[in-house]
């Protein structure tokens, strides 16, 4: 369980802001932080790693690592931090990265493998694309094994086809590793596909916290249409099949028949038309 209760006085994008945050997470919870730039979202991450000093208390299974006493410096608090910017030793090959953590080289081999590097192991960084040093960088991130993953937009600069390649590897070893992880992120899709709760942060304060259906789903009046989307998944309610598809920056959810389910498959792009009330899918 993880216990946040701090206050941090920031600069806003409209001027002074408190940033006051008091939340419970629960061990392996996948947590997407959402909102506004310039909402206190990097901060709060920032402030768990212990990168930035803020008022209050902040407890890890019962351990304290924040409150009027103790300030646990970043290297005790059992955390693993992935940047935007990846921030990899450009002089050490990918395994030398992963091994300067941790001479773990069992669990090295392990985390190369599940992330498809174990073949340029021994490339430097600037012989590496964009999503491979991302991939270097969450590997490090793990070679602690930490209680706690924060993920500040690690895939923001990447493509489509790459993110979604790597957000199915963030699943995959948050999973493995039962790790309690918090990312930061603006993308409604990504968020659908990894978190289990999202919170909403607006100037400093919490202001939505639910499932990511609950704060994310945005329906469309009777209007006709055709938009491009993304479908993000199926799912059965009594008789009837849903699709939530992704369109912009919004999530919808359709009607679909037994017989369009059979051309369709999780993660491809579809238009969504409608005439009059009945919305029609292709791929």
């Amino acid at each position: 369980m993880v216990n946040i209760d701090i206050t941090k006085q920031l600069q806003g994008a409209s001027g002074d802001m408190n940033l006051d945050v008091k939340l419970h997470i629960k061990q392996g919870e996948f947590v997407a932080l959402s909102g506004k730039s310039g909402s206190g979202k990097t901060t709060l991450l920032r402030i768990l790693a212990g990168l930035e000093q803020a008022s209050g208390e902040i407890s890890v299974d019962e351990k304290i690592w924040l409150d009027r006493k103790n300030n646990l410096a970043p290297q005790q608090r059992e955390i693993g931090f992935v940047f935007q910017d990846y921030a990899l030793f450009e002089n050490m090959s990918v395994e030398e990265n992963l091994l300067f953590v941790n001479k773990d080289k069992t669990l090295a081999e392990h985390l190369l493998e599940v992330t498809e590097l174990t073949e340029l192991k021994n490339r430097l960084p600037h012989k590496l694309s964009g999503g491979q040093k991302q991939r270097v960088a969450l590997c490090r991130s793990l070679m602690n094994r930490p209680k706690i993953l924060l993920l500040d937009e690690p895939l923001s600069a990447l493509d489509p086809a790459m993110r979604t390649k790597l957000q199915n590897e963030i699943l995959t070893l948050h999973k493995e590793f039962n790790i309690t992880t918090i990312m930061v992120s603006h993308d409604p899709s990504e968020i659908y596909r990894l978190s289990s709760r999202v919170i909403v942060l607006n100037e400093g304060k919490v202001i939505n916290d639910g499932s990511p259906k609950e704060i994310l789903l945005k329906t469309t009046g009777s209007a006709k249409f055709s938009f491009d989307g993304e479908l993000l998944d199926i799912i059965k309610v009594d008789v009837i099949n849903i699709a939530i598809i992704s369109i912009g920056q919004q999530l919808v959810e359709v009607v679909v028949s037994d017989e369009e389910i059979k051309n369709l498959t999780i993660g491809q792009a579809i238009n969504v038309s409608t005439k009059a009330f009945t919305p029609i899918i292709k791929a």
